[in-house]
């Protein structure tokens, strides 16, 4: 018989649920064991110093649960077939004290996940200013779509998109991207996309072709399928086609990962020429061409170039896009379009890893599209981030004429500048955490470790202009 010991009244636990605690910790400590009986109701009561409705409780729910048995005319006896007790005492007699480590089929890394509230200003590069996000406008969208819903659209259906948004981002595509396409695949994020796009593609020992100088998050979605990243060099228009051709030469590449309009991190803009040369290598070898048109919404210098996709006669481009640049990173809205039979594997396999999006997301974003707002936020964003590019680059500027040997190309688009410091910059990180500013050095975008690392990718999106001056007189007073 176990001792049993009064409840603690303090306690936010029921008494029944307490008492249920000490008879399941008798048991599985030894001190009961397998075919003992307990004593009666009001033996437990006085014992427990409660009632017998009390004990009842207590002894009905362990069990529900197996620890004990209800046997009529002979009372409550613990369960004779516990394996939990079985393995209590195989542990107690190999005295593992040891827990079992993992084995994992391959490293994944830690999970960087800074807050951004931790930072007095906020130079990361793909960051869109939240607090501008017109949230009245939005939540109507919402409020509508939650008023109207359909039953029949909250069910596991529809894994590549709900229609409606799907119909009003192919009519965005053709009308803002002169790009016409039939169907697309809507995803969470664009980071599914990549994920699920070398999931299709690649097969462990099979490489992808990246800048040198490239989008990390993608390089770990080509990684967790098995890929060997290879670096492709890089010159002031972007990635090398010769240096490609030679790599498409001496490996088997499945695919080739670009950021053409704005490239990530270095901002370029890809010109024609180099973009036709590429897309011709890659139809000669076979290579499927993976162009991330992140924030093509914002370019300031011209109309953007139409993406690659636009003219893609061998179908190998697989376009994809976001909306985390035009709202913010928690909606988790991107989409994809390509040939068919590649939007076919791609929507086979979401439905393996994920059923489908939010869906009152996806009909408020429709809704938001249709209304016409979705425009007119884009019209305003575009003209705050162009006026901050241009506060970005006259203090630059500034600090050239103070002195400071820095060297720049002001970017014809996107949200971020791409700054030599022409000093090591390998322990500027520290330096910058400590200051509170959020900003990345080139060693985050290198695949390859590289001699000496001089660069800095200064977003300016994120912040007003106050912001961005004086949190770039705080980083050059680190230099």
């Amino acid at each position: 018989m176990f001792s049993g010991t009064p409840l603690i009244d303090s306690t936010q636990q029921a008494k029944y649920v307490q008492l249920a605690n000490q008879i399941r910790d008798a048991i599985q400590t030894g001190q009961l064991m397998p075919g003992d009986e307990l004593p009666s109701a009001r033996q437990l009561g006085l014992l427990f110093e409660v009632n017998r409705h009390t004990v009842m409780a207590a002894m009905q729910n362990l069990v529900a649960e197996g620890w004990l048995l209800s046997e009529v005319r002979k009372g409550y006896t613990v369960n004779t077939q516990l394996p939990v007790i079985e393995s209590v005492k195989i542990s107690q007699q190999a005295k593992v004290t040891e827990p079992i480590v993992p084995q994992f089929a391959y490293a994944v890394g830690d999970i960087e996940s800074p807050s951004i509230t931790q930072y007095k200003y906020n130079f990361a590069g793909g960051l869109p200013d939240v607090c501008c996000f017109p949230f009245d406008e939005f939540r109507r969208s919402m409020n509508r779509v939650c008023r109207q819903a359909n039953a029949s659209l909250l069910h596991y259906q529809s894994v590549a998109g709900e229609h409606v948004l799907k119909t009003q981002l192919l009519h965005y595509l053709r009308a803002a991207r002169g790009l016409t396409c039939d169907d697309i695949l809507v995803c969470n994020g664009s980071q599914e996309a990549l994920f699920l796009i070398g999931q299709a593609f690649v097969q462990p020992g099979q490489c992808v072709a990246m800048e040198a100088l490239g989008y990390p998050p993608a390089r770990k979605a080509f990684q967790a399928a098995g890929a060997s990243i290879v670096d492709i060099a890089q010159d002031q228009h972007g990635l090398c086609a010769d240096s490609l051709a030679h790599c498409l030469s001496k490996n088997d590449v499945k695919l080739l990962y670009l950021t053409p309009l704005h490239q990530y991190p270095t901002t370029v803009t890809m010109p024609v020429s180099r973009r036709m040369e590429i897309y011709q290598l890659c139809v000669k070898h076979g290579v499927f061409i993976i162009e991330d048109d992140y924030d093509h919404e914002f370019h300031y210098s011209c109309p953007p170039l139409q993406p690659m996709a636009a003219n893609d006669p061998a179908q190998i481009v697989i376009y994809l896009a976001t909306f985390s640049k035009i709202m913010f990173a928690g909606a988790r809205m991107g989409y994809v379009t390509a040939s068919k039979p590649v939007l076919k594997q791609l929507t086979a396999l979401k439905q393996i890893i994920n059923h489908k999006n939010d869906v009152l997301m996806q009909l408020a974003i429709a809704d938001w599209m249709a209304s016409g707002n979705f425009e007119r936020h884009l019209r305003r964003m575009t003209k705050l981030y162009r006026q901050r590019c241009e506060v970005m680059d006259k203090s630059l500027r500034g600090f050239q004429a103070q002195g400071y040997d820095i060297q720049y190309i002001k970017p014809q688009g996107g949200m971020a500048y791409w700054v030599d410091l022409k000093r090591d910059v390998s322990q500027l990180p520290k330096k910058l955490l400590q200051a509170g500013i959020n900003a990345h050095t080139e060693q985050n975008f290198c695949h390859s470790p590289r001699a000496l690392y001089t660069h800095i990718r200064l977003g300016f999106a994120g912040q007003a202009e106050q912001g961005i001056e004086q949190g770039l007189n705080a980083l050059f007073d680190l230099l």
